[in-house]
This record gives structure tokens, C-alpha cells and sequence, in this order.
């Protein structure tokens, strides 16, 4: 039987032109995969074969592990106290083993081992033609399209071959075998079988490299696509910028009679393209990217990286979009929380905020109205302006004598330290639990101890809008800080019905 192996791997070796060691590594494999079966679990055994007289013997091992960190597979690991037990010194991440009976390899280990080769021939030549393929640097893939996978697009060029999934294609493009096909390559799987390339239409990459195809200025350096933003299929906005100033970014892109940009939008299903200049100054691009609306004022707020944004009636619907189509795009080009409001809104929210303040001034610095509507007046938004702006421009204010000026900062810092002091006192008494949770910084923390919320249990009780209103995130932000919040909800509710 020994003889019989060594000629079966002489012969697979010829057949095949690949070494006698992959033919016998190959066999190990269909040898250790036969004997695997024997047992119940996911044992892990090993088959070594002696490379001259064909001998071989077959073992059974377990992984060495921290003792701390458990046993994740009992069947194939085993604790390093308990291996010391068996082999004195042997350490984290050896084997310990032991030796079983050997499977004959008889005709069914033969034909086992023989597929075994095929199959890493063919793993082989995948990984080559794939490798061939990316070392081009393309970043489109374009190929055919060659069939239909559980609703994924399978898309062939030359031997090899992407996935396009039904999430990344373009809503309501109908792609049938036979069609050529361009799209974005995402990334590279290996583990998939069969399409390890990863392929997106609708992804703003796949825009990006579209207009750097068709506008050689990007490609030269001379402009650049900041961001891009896209409702796939019906409407999308990238922000441009040029590196020379005798270079038109926006025309350059839109090309002779729209020659550039209906490319581009031809590819994609008639997918309208908003071409906006990229601007240092956040709100003159933000004002771009509400194009064609027309903004009457913009209010930033750093804190809560958002923006108020006032326009007039008749461009509210505009500014809005379809199904608040516009304003969505412009804030994932942008960056920025945008608030379209009218006149009438805008003067409220003002008035309210006003009011705010003005409670504020008159309980922390213990002023009149009076008093607190001049700071207001002259620009002042919260106690710590009042407190440490440079002393000259307080005293340029008419109303105020140099004795008003230093004592109102006087009673700015003081209630400024009286708060600080509450607010320390307050997220102490916020629990571990609420402290340990992933995601929450020491800033959150503070913000959410002001709010009232102590305990992992209040933050997942709040609603979306609530947690946004304290914390000033984004809502997928907060959205995803409150699922964390309620895991252990879910968790010990599945370990009570185990």
C-alpha cells in the first residue's frame, strides 16, 4: 500500500506538473478530512507522510490557549494549564497531540486526493488570473453580463469574474444577460467563491472616476473632486475646486454643449448631476450646494455642526427638494447638519433663542432684562464670552462704565465655576455601566450627566430626537449609541428563554 501512494503521487505529479510535495500535502489534506468524519465535533487532525517510504501516521490535536480566555472549541483547544498537565513546556498557541489509528487511503483516498490537486490547480490559476487582473490598477471593472446569483449580478471580463449586488445597483435599471456593464471596484474577496470582486454602481466613487475619465484635467491635477453625493439613478452633487485659476472647475466639467457631464449621466441610468464649487468657507459651500436655491442668511453653529439656513418662500420648495431630495444631498456632500427655514421660522427660532439667553444673563449674572438685552444686542452669546473677552471691547460699549464691565465679569466667572463645579458633581453620579459603553467619550458623558441621564438604562430609554437635542449628533450617530445602549436588553432576554 506504502508503494501504491508514492506511485499515485509520481503520477498526479507528472499529470499535473506540480510537485511531489503539493501532491503529498494535497493527500494529507483528503486523509485528515476522511478521518475527520470518524468524530463527533470539529476535531482538528493532522496526517504526516514520509516523503521516501510512504509511511504515514495520523494525529489528533488541540490548541493551546490562555487560560483566561476560555475554550472556543473544545474539540480543538484545549486550556494551557491543563496542556502542561500532558506536556510540561509547552506554550501559547503549540499543539499538543496524540496519535490515532491511520485510515487506509485505499481507492477512495485516491480519488479524494486526486480532486484535492484538481481543486488547488484551480485555486491556482484563479489567484493568478486575479492577481493578473488587479495589477493593471484598473478601478472600473467592465465586463459582461453572464448570469444571475440569488439576485446579485454576476459580471465577466476575460476569466474573471465580479459580483454586482442588487444593493449596489442603480433602483430600477434592468441588466440582462449579454449587457455590457461598467461599475466600481470595491474590494477584493478571496473567500467568495467564483466572483471575488466586489462591484458597485452606485457607490460615489464609482462618479468620481467616471468624471476622472472624462475630464483629463482631473487626471492632469489641474482640478479635483472634493465630494460626492448620490440618489443612484435620479440625482446627484459633487463639489469641484481648480488648482490653476485660468481653469473653469464647473465648465470644465459640464464640457463643450454638456459633452462631459451627459457622459457621465448617460452611464448612469439619466442620473442629473449638480456641479458645485468646493469652498474653504463652510457656509459659501453649503450655499452652493443648495443650488438652484437661493439662500437669504445662514446661521452656523460649531458646536452642533449644523447650520440654520433662511431662504424666502418661493425658493423653499427648491431649497427642500423632492421628498427633501436637495437638502439631503447637500449635507452628505457638504458635512454639515443642514436646517432649511423661512423667514417667519427663522425669526422665531431667533426670538426663542433670545429668550434663552436672556433667562440666562438675568439668573447667572443676576441682571434686569435691561441689562441683558444689551449684551444680547451687542453680539454676546454665552457667559463665557462675557467672562473672558478681551475687557476692551466690553468697555466700547456706551451702556456700560468700566465698574458695570468688571463686575458683570466678575459674576460671569463665578457662575461659570458654581456650574462647572454642579456639572463635575453630576457626571459622578453617572454608573460604570453607562461610562464603559463603546462609543461614549468624556465630552457625551458630560452632556448627557447635564441632561439627567445616569444609568446605561435612561440613555436607552430615550427617544432619537431626544438623544440628538443633548448631544448634537447626527441621528445615525445617535441611533446607533442607543442600539449599544439596549444590546444587554436583547441579550439577557436570550439567555432567560435559553
Amino acid at each position: 500500500m506504502n508503494r501504491e501512494l508514492l506511485m499515485l503521487v509520481d503520477a498526479i505529479s507528472r499529470e499535473k506538473n506540480v510537485e511531489r510535495d503539493v501532491v503529498f500535502g494535497a493527500v494529507e489534506a483528503a486523509l485528515a478530512q476522511a478521518t475527520k468524519k470518524l468524530y463527533q465535533g470539529e476535531v482538528d487532525i493532522r496526517v504526516a507522510i514520509d516523503r521516501e517510504s510512504g509511511d504515514y501516521e495520523t494525529f489528533r490535536r488541540w490548541l493551546v490557549v490562555p487560560d483566561e480566555a476560555g475554550l472556543q472549541n473544545p474539540d480543538a483547544e484545549e486550556l494551557l494549564m491543563d496542556a502542561r498537565d500532558r506536556v510540561p513546556d509547552v506554550e501559547e498557541g503549540e499543539y499538543i497531540e496524540e496519535g490515532v489509528e491511520s485510515l487506509p487511503i485505499g481507492r477512495i483516498g485516491a480519488m479524494a486526493a486526486k480532486q484535492v490537486i484538481l481543486q488547488k490547480i484551480r485555486d491556482a490559476e484563479r489567484e493568478m488570473l486575479l492577481n493578473d487582473f488587479m495589477s493593471r490598477g484598473d478601478k472600473i471593472f467592465v465586463g459582461t453580463v453572464k448570469r444571475m446569483d440569488k439576485g446579485d449580478i454576476i459580471v465577466e471580463s476575460g476569466r474573471v469574474e465580479g459580483r454586482l449586488r442588487r444593493s449596489e445597483m442603480i433602483p430600477k435599471e434592468n441588466l440582462r444577460n449579454g449587457d455590457r456593464v461598467r461599475a466600481m471596484i470595491m474590494e477584493v474577496d478571496l473567500t467568495l467563491r467564483g466572483a471575488p470582486i466586489i462591484l458597485s454602481r452606485a457607490a460615489p466613487e464609482f462618479m468620481i472616476e467616471l468624471f476622472r475619465q472624462e475630464v483629463p484635467e482631473i487626471e492632469q491635477g489641474l482640478l479635483e473632486i472634493k465630494s460626492c453625493a448620490r440618489d443612484p439613478g435620479s440625482r446627484a452633487k459633487i463639489a469641484v475646486i481648480s488648482h490653476d485659476k485660468r481653469v473653469d472647475p464647473i465648465g470644465t466639467c459640464v464640457g463643450v454643449r454638456g459633452s462631459r457631464v451627459n457622459a457621465v449621466t448617460n452611464e448612469l441610468a439619466g442620473e442629473r448631476v449638480d456641479i458645485v464649487l468646493w469652498s474653504e468657507d463652510p457656509a459659501q459651500f453649503v450655499i452652493g450646494a443648495l443650488a438652484p436655491a437661493n439662500v437669504t442668511s445662514i446661521v452656523v453653529d460649531e458646536e452642533k455642526h449644523a447650520m440654520d439656513v433662511v431662504v424666502d418662500e418661493e425658493n423653499l420648495a427648491i431649497a427642500i427638494g423632492r421628498g427633501g431630495q436637495n437638502v439631503r444631498l447637500a449635507s452628505e456632500l457638504t458635512g454639515w447638519k443642514i436646517n432649511i427655514m423661512d423667514a417667519n421660522e427663522s425669526a422665531q427660532k431667533t426670538a426663542e433663542e433670545q429668550s434663552k439667553l436672556r433667562g440666562l444673563f438675568m439668573e447667572k449674572l443676576d441682571v434686569d432684562e435691561e441689562i441683558a438685552d444689551i449684551l444680547i444686542s451687542e453680539g454676546f452669546t454665552s457667559l463665557e464670552e462675557v467672562a473672558y473677552v478681551p475687557i476692551q471691547e466690553m468697555l466700547e460699549i456706551e451702556a456700560f462704565d468700566e465698574d458695570t464691565v468688571n463686575e458683570l465679569r466678575a459674576r460671569a466667572k463665578d457662575a461659570l465655576l458654581t456650574m462647572e463645579i454642579a456639572r463635575e458633581e453630576s457626571v459622578e453620579e453617572v454608573s460604570q455601566d453607562l461610562r464603559d459603553l463603546e462609543g461614549l467619550t468624556p465630552q457625551l458623558i458630560a452632556r448627557l450627566a447635564d441632561a439627567g441621564v445616569h444609568t446605561r438604562d435612561e440613555l436607552a430609554d430615550l427617544a432619537l430626537d431626544e438623544l440628538t437635542e443633548i448631544t448634537g449628533q447626527t441621528a445615525e450617530e445617535a441611533k446607533a449609541l442607543i442600539m449599544k445602549a439596549r444590546e444587554h436588553w436583547f441579550t439577557g432576554a436570550a439567555a432567560t428563554q435559553e
